[in-house]
């Protein structure tokens, strides 16, 4: 096959969560572009509805599946409800995930020493053991595919440090490490794993930030390329380590950051605004 021809994963059944929006929603009409048959999981199914008519107008099956991750046992049910409803499964894009979240939605950003241990446990809850369970529940499936994939979507917040956002950059940095572990535990069935870590992205689940400007601005100071991405930005990545493309790549982590993660944003000595969580 060609290079482009590498990239086609036409017939592919991939399972996507969080596809309702951001990220997951971008990947996901990314994935059916290549050819993929798709099943999209988010916590209600009328959130899936977007995404479900896009994939099916360009062509591909796509079935909408609800659960709430953050509830034992729903990862397994959601792998396989899923792979009931293609016929097995050769890719899984775990995108779902979360930040502590105040009541009214709105993400909370608290030192450690001062954040509850519930406020811990509910992220470790969706962004470690779910994702362990999800993984688990995938794994048969895709030893039996001969084209399998599974991507999981970590951040740069678990390759930097990350003060307000601890609990979040634990788990994406575990999940780095579970990468790898799986790459080698998994390698002899065929089956690759890796991860994506999109820096700073304009989804919902960051817009408390972007719609900021002192945050925002003093975020983007420490990207190399000075901006947010969009979700669109992340595509070519994941469908990269989906497809045939990335065939001899496994157990890696394959940064979108806009150069964030290089030591000192690759800009050391210019100057930067005043840091909005520095004390007063």
């Amino acid at each position: 096959m060609n290079a482009l021809e590498q990239f086609r994963l036409d017939g592919a059944r991939a399972l996507v969560t969080g596809a309702s929006r951001g990220i997951g929603k971008a990947v996901a009409e990314g994935l059916a572009d290549a050819g993929c048959d798709l099943a999209l999981t988010a916590r209600r199914q009328t959130a899936l509805e977007t995404t479900l008519r896009t994939v099916e107008d360009r062509g591909r099956k796509a079935v909408a599946i609800d659960g709430d991750l953050a509830e034992t046992g729903v990862a397994t049910s959601l792998v396989d409800r899923a792979a009931s409803a293609l016929g097995g499964l050769d890719i899984v894009v775990h995108n779902a995930g979360t930040l502590p979240m105040a009541e009214d939605g709105s993400p909370v950003l608290t030192p450690l020493q001062n954040a509850r241990q519930e406020q811990w446990d509910a992220v470790v809850a969706v962004n470690l053991n779910a994702t362990a369970a999800l993984c688990r529940a995938a794994y048969p499936y895709l030893a039996d595919s001969t084209r399998a994939s599974l991507v999981l979507m970590s951040s740069v917040a678990g390759l930097v440090g990350t003060p307000m956002m601890e609990a979040y950059a634990a788990t994406k940095a575990a999940q780095l490490s579970l990468t790898r572990s799986l790459a080698v535990g998994w390698s002899r069935r065929g089956v690759r794993v890796n991860a994506l870590c999109p820096g700073w992205v304009r989804t919902d689940m960051t817009a408390f930030a972007a719609g900021t400007a002192p945050l925002s601005d003093w975020l983007t100071s420490h990207v190399p390329l000075g901006r947010w991405a969009t979700p669109d930005e992340v595509v070519g990545a994941a469908l990269f380590l989906a497809s045939p493309a990335s065939s001899f790549v496994t157990g890696h982590a394959l940064v979108v950051d806009g150069g964030l993660s290089i030591p000192d944003g690759g800009l050391a000595g210019h100057p930067k605004p005043a840091s909005p969580f520095a004390p007063a």
